[in-house]
């Protein structure tokens, strides 16, 4: 009975994530820095990219090499190459997707959906806005206490160079 529990769940929770939330930012395109159509989109990003960044999907849990990074370095938007998040500020949080206690300071943007019936911070690229993942308050205490929840899709990790 557990696993055909968690199956719905898992099952529910990523049907409900690919849903309007871009809309508004799609009309709003103009925003930003980086600013395509959809079909230019289309043109340079994966299908799974498109899916994430511009249609708020959700890549599925564990499925990012992204999750097992440690060295350092910095993760950027997979659509424009924007700086995200570094290494230093990424914790293992057991959920599936690359976490961070905090972003770098103006590489991202926040919005809300009500997708899943509640409330929830989402998280966007500040220069293209491109979906990235949620941001919610069960981060590490010691730190800022946020977690940001983001999908390894939505990025690309660039390592540090030795000096």
């Amino acid at each position: 009975m557990n696993r055909l529990f968690l199956l719905v769940f898992l099952s529910f929770s990523l049907i409900s994530c690919n849903g309007n939330a871009q809309k508004s930012e799609k009309k709003n395109s103009e925003n930003y820095e980086v600013s395509k159509t959809e079909e230019e989109w289309k043109e340079i990003l994966t299908p799974q990219e498109y899916a994430v960044l511009r249609e708020a999907g959700t890549e599925r849990p564990f499925s990012s090499e992204l999750n097992d990074i440690k060295e350092p370095g910095t993760f950027v938007c997979a659509a424009c190459g924007n700086e995200l998040y570094r290494t230093k500020h990424k914790f293992m949080s057991g959920t599936g997707w690359p976490s961070f206690d905090r972003a770098i300071e103006g590489g991202v943007a926040y919005g809300s959906d009500t997708k899943l019936g509640y409330q929830r911070d989402e998280v966007h690229c500040a220069r293209c806005g491109g979906h990235l993942g949620h941001v919610f308050n069960d981060g590490p205490q010691e730190t800022t206490g946020k977690r940001h929840c983001i999908n390894g899709i939505a990025m690309d990790f660039e390592p540090e160079e030795e000096k």
